[in-house]
């Protein structure tokens, strides 16, 4: 490996990865919470949404600003890489972006509109489908980068339209991220429903936490088998790499540690040792990737653009960190410092706080 870790390409590469590692850790919470939207149930399935509701209502739209960054980086930055990306995955990446308009809209509507309930359960319904199908999509464009199964030939992309994503293990990368968001999600919809009159309804959230855990650990065993066969190039990168085996093995040891938190109802506890563990997993993922932006033939610096344009974009990302991480912080500082819900704040029997998101 020739590449040096901490040059100019290598190091705007990285920006993405941070964009897109606060994505998944903010962003993938609110379409996990979509999933158990979806899958509310029982007598506090009312309940459970409200709590859903009013703790991605506040933030949720502003989540989306990590995505949006990591986008412009790499066509600014990376335009080859753009392009083929985009090119080959087209279908998949719209899926994508239609998930993230309709999920967006239905939420507001359903929160804001003055139709009647069966109208609202329609939004509810196209809020939490959207909830689910754009995270699989947004993970089979990341297995179908990893496999190798889109190539590009003197700056020209040959890459099936359909070929290019539907295949086994970008379906498996697809269904590991589903969960990693559910998973995300549950724990923290557990710790926002910390002082509910209900105590139940945290027990609801624990409960799903465990069963998403479970799944998750299940799903992400066997992407990694399929990646011997689907992604030898990857599957080389995650075996001859002290690191990255070191970071597996951390990625399971935090894994544990998110059950034996939930079983303790450490929620709190919990809430870290997810965030950590959905870390090291992308993390783990992109330095098995290293130095490759899209296998098997576009290295992060075949792909870079200009010298230039990429000085100016670390100017760029260093100005922008300077507005966007204060601003960031007095957001959740303002709408998250307080209890989540109204139903908390309610007295016994009251539930007429209940506010709309």
């Amino acid at each position: 490996m020739n590449t040096l870790l901490f040059d100019l390409p290598s190091l705007v590469a990285g920006s993405i990865m941070v964009a897109l590692t606060f994505y998944a850790v903010l962003g993938g919470a609110d379409f996990g919470s979509g999933v158990w939207d979806l899958l509310a149930a029982g007598p506090r399935a009312r309940q459970q949404r409200e709590v859903i509701a009013h703790a991605i209502g506040p933030i949720w739209e502003a989540n989306h600003v990590w995505l949006i960054a990591a986008i412009v980086i790499l066509f600014t930055g990376f335009p080859l890489a753009f392009a083929e990306i985009s090119t080959a995955l087209f279908i998949p990446l719209m899926v994508m972006l239609v998930g993230i308009v309709a999920r967006g809209s239905a939420f507001v509507f359903r929160a804001y509109g003055s139709q009647t309930d069966s109208v609202r359960r329609v939004y509810g319904t196209v809020f939490a489908i959207a909830s689910v199908v754009t995270p699989i999509f947004l993970g089979i464009v990341i297995g179908s980068i990893s496999s190798g199964r889109i190539v590009v030939v003197e700056g020209v992309v040959r890459a099936d339209f359909i070929d290019s994503w539907l295949s086994v293990f970008p379906i498996a990368v697809g269904a590991l991220t589903l969960c990693l968001f559910a998973l995300l999600a549950a724990v923290y919809l557990a710790v926002e429903a910390d002082g509910a009159q209900d105590e139940a309804l945290r027990e609801d959230f624990r409960r799903r936490a465990l069963i998403a855990a479970v799944v998750t650990g299940g799903v992400a065993w066997i992407s990694l088998f399929l990646i011997r066969q689907d992604a030898p190039v990857l599957y080389a990168g995650f075996v001859e790499r002290p690191w990255t085996l070191a970071s597996i093995a951390l990625s399971v040891a935090l894994g544990v540690t998110t059950i034996g938190a939930l079983l303790k109802r450490r929620f709190y506890v919990a809430r870290l040792t997810v965030v950590l563990q959905v870390i090291c997993v992308m993390w783990t993922w992109a330095f098995a990737q290293y130095p490759y932006l899209a296998l098997p033939n576009l290295t992060i610096q075949q792909a870079a653009g200009p010298e230039v344009t990429l000085q100016i974009a670390v100017i760029a990302l260093v100005a922008g960190g300077v507005i966007l991480f204060p601003s960031l912080f007095l957001l959740y500082r303002v709408f998250k410092g307080r209890k989540a819900f109204a139903l908390i704040d309610a007295p016994a029997g009251d539930q007429t706080g209940a506010r709309r998101p």
